[in-house]
């Protein structure tokens, strides 16, 4: 088991319309659909990666994080949990979530506290006999026709043909 690829980062914004802008003016980059987390939140296209930009007026950076994409995602799960490493304090005190996209997204930390984000394409490919806990993102936060477009650009392709 081994992680493959950067998927994104993710960093925080005072006011997402004005980092929004900024990237998009800087670097020429676009919006993409975007789920509902319950937060400000845009993602944007860069090549083959995104950045998720999302507000918060905290001067904590603890959301802040990169995503990873892996090649054995139980193999991962299974020793994430046995280094007890699940991410505790960051989102919805929670670590594993299916976004309405299928995609998986296990949150941990490591020992500096960083978050990462560990990225699955289909949570249909997994074995809830060993994966047993994962959280609806549907479940916790009502997703508009938009939101349903959001696709983590997993494997450098997004299905959709964005």
């Amino acid at each position: 088991m081994k992680a493959i690829r950067f998927n994104h980062v993710s960093v925080r914004a005072i006011d997402l319309e004005t980092s929004v802008r900024w990237y998009e003016e800087l670097f020429d980059v676009h919006r993409l659909p975007t789920p509902n987390f319950g937060i400000d939140l845009a993602w944007l296209q860069l090549g083959d990666m995104q950045l998720h930009i999302f507000e918060r007026d905290c001067e904590s950076n603890r959301y802040s994080h990169f995503g990873i994409d892996v090649d054995d995602f139980e193999a991962i799960y299974l020793r994430a949990k046995q280094m007890d490493c699940f991410d505790k304090i960051g989102f919805y005190n929670h670590h594993l979530f299916e976004t309405p996209a299928r995609q998986l997204q296990l949150y941990l930390r490591d020992p500096a506290e960083n978050l990462l984000e560990v990225n699955w394409p289909d949570s249909s490919t997994i074995d809830k006999s060993i994966v047993t806990d994962i959280v609806q993102r549907a479940d916790l936060h009502p997703q508009s026709a938009e939101n349903l477009k959001a696709v983590l650009a997993i494997g450098g392709a997004r299905p959709d043909g964005y």
